[in-house]
């Protein structure tokens, strides 16, 4: 009997994790529009560094926050973090998608700042140290704010309110079954990863 709930269990989860990847297949066009304004961020961030020093303070108190933690803290914050972001894209999306779009310019801005200051030390030779930090949050980050303007957006279709429960519908199980995972993985990660370079 019990082997019968975990088979039942475990096809719940591919069935849920294969419709959240037609979901995001179907919502193609908004990761792209996200993805290219997320990249002219990072390119804003980059040119116009010298105009956002104030950056510098945000990044000072993170990095405080961050100094004492132990591996298994660092993990907690970070995922934390990155899933507030991700969760709050796609909530927020409601409003006409302004927040998603918002997020990924910031989160771009503050991305291309960061890569500024590495590249004035010691030039892009030491870009491939973040390439690891990104691998898997980007992907979660992006693919939340593309389905928080896709939400945003449901009014445009002829049938408003099927279209709107079911884009919330495929939001969340994405968020769930595709978004989460990703993050922990790239908590993983970046957590060890910055344990292991104090």
């Amino acid at each position: 009997m019990k082997k019968v709930k975990k088979q039942s269990l475990h096809q719940q989860v591919k069935d849920n994790f294969e419709k959240s990847l037609i979901f995001i297949r179907e919502s193609k066009n908004y990761i792209y529009f996200i993805s290219v304004i997320f990249i002219l961020g990072i390119i804003g961030g980059f040119i116009y560094s010298s105009q956002l020093s104030f950056l510098d303070e945000i990044l000072k108190n993170i990095i405080q926050k961050t100094t004492d933690m132990n591996g298994l803290e660092l993990i907690l914050y970070i995922f934390n973090n990155n899933a507030s972001v991700a969760f709050s894209s796609i909530v927020f999306g409601i409003l006409l998608g302004l927040i998603p779009i918002f997020y990924s310019i910031t989160n771009g801005v503050i991305l291309g700042y960061v890569f500024s200051k590495i590249y004035n030390l010691s030039g892009f030779s030491e870009f491939w140290r973040i390439l690891p930090h990104g691998i898997f949050e980007l992907p979660a980050i992006i693919i939340s704010m593309a389905l928080g303007l896709k939400l945003g957006l449901f009014f445009y279709s002829s049938n408003t309110w099927k279209e709107f429960k079911q884009r919330v519908m495929g939001s969340f199980r994405t968020f769930i079954f595709v978004v989460i995972p990703l993050l922990v993985i790239a908590a993983l990660i970046e957590g060890l990863l910055i344990t292991y370079f104090r």
